[in-house]
């Protein structure tokens, strides 16, 4: 999996429509092996972002879960303290 994708479920404030589709661009840059499609490819590769927007919006959307939302400053400190510990950063 890209690691610039992110979770997005069960945070407060909820998935924002920009980071939904940050997301899937992201992915299809990932499967496409493109950041930057040629202008040939562009007209697939902004239909497959758009697909995969909606999708995962409707997926969050119906996903359900008992535990409590996360906070989004909390998990970014994890993550900064997890990535200081792996590379060695103070």
């Amino acid at each position: 999996m890209c690691r610039n994708i992110r979770v997005l479920h069960n945070f407060e404030p909820p998935a924002t429509g920009d980071e939904v589709r940050a997301a899937a661009i992201q992915y299809v840059r990932k499967v496409s092996g493109s950041t930057k499609p040629s202008q040939a490819n562009q007209e697939a590769f902004d239909r497959a972002v758009d697909a995969i927007t909606a999708i995962t919006q409707e997926l969050l959307d119906s996903l359900v879960t008992n535990a409590s939302p996360r906070d989004r400053e909390v998990e970014a400190a994890k993550a900064k303290a997890r990535a200081a510990e792996r590379y060695g950063v103070r």
